[in-house]
């Protein structure tokens, strides 16, 4: 059961956080539809204790305090931990390989690994270092990372080939990853690993940078004959471990 002022008081911090100039009481009021003499009240309450701060014309913007609470929110969110049971949900609903790796550098770490009972056998351990342009996770970071650094990422890497199915023109991967960009996902395509078909989405923090990448591993023809159904899975999971640190979607 929900308690109207406190409720109030959440509606309050969400209006204003869309205002950064601030409102005055009577904006608020006509915004949210409360009584002006209840809205005065909660935004005193507010004010008085630095969760609202009051500007020279009278409106009111997010104060100080709501700073040092996101901070703290901020440094609570462990990745590793948030995702785990989103990632050993999707290993369960797909029956095939689940990982994560982050960023480091010009290569992926892999930081979370969740085998199935009939895992392919691949050199993706936890710990280990791939390239960016012939795995799934790494095309992830090149697709969804904002374009500066993606283009610096893609003008430092060399495009040696691991499998005869490694992509080494750049400018075909460069269309590669812009049909990426459209379909909300990257595929690795025997790339890194000769049978390996890899799907791979991107994880987003509470500032909406990408931060992590999670994908679905298997053999070619078992991945292939149920690509729409893994995507399905693994774009909800992504979007469920992003909102777990912190992500919120713009609409």
């Amino acid at each position: 059961m929900s308690v109207k002022s406190a409720v109030r008081v959440l509606e309050i911090f969400e209006l204003l956080a869309g205002h950064p100039n601030g409102l005055t009481v009577k904006e608020i009021s006509e915004a949210l539809s409360f009584p002006q003499s209840s809205t005065f009240h909660l935004v005193q309450t507010l004010f008085s204790n630095d969760y609202i701060s009051q500007t020279i014309m009278k409106r009111y913007k997010l104060g100080p305090k709501l700073i040092q609470l996101g901070t703290r929110a901020s440094d609570s969110l462990d990745l590793h931990s948030d995702a785990q049971p989103h990632l050993e949900k999707l290993m369960n609903e797909v029956q095939e390989t689940v990982f994560m790796a982050v960023l480091s550098g010009e290569e992926i770490v892999y930081v979370s690994k969740f085998d199935n009972y009939r895992s392919i056998r691949t050199s993706a351990q936890i710990g280990s270092r791939k390239p960016l342009y012939c795995t799934g996770l790494g095309k992830a970071f090149l697709t969804f990372l904002p374009g500066k650094e993606r283009k610096q990422l893609l003008e430092h890497a060399e495009l040696k080939a691991v499998t005869a199915k490694t992509i080494t023109d750049r400018s075909v991967l460069e269309e590669q990853l812009k049909q990426f960009a459209k379909n909300g996902y990257a595929i690795d395509d025997e790339e890194s690993e000769e049978g390996l078909f890899c799907l791979s989405a991107p994880i987003f923090n509470a500032a909406g940078r990408m931060t992590a990448a999670i994908s679905v591993a298997g053999p070619k023809e078992r991945i292939t004959s149920r690509k729409q159904e893994i995507v399905h899975h693994l774009l909800h999971a992504a979007a469920s471990v992003s909102r777990s640190i912190g992500y919120n979607r713009p609409s």
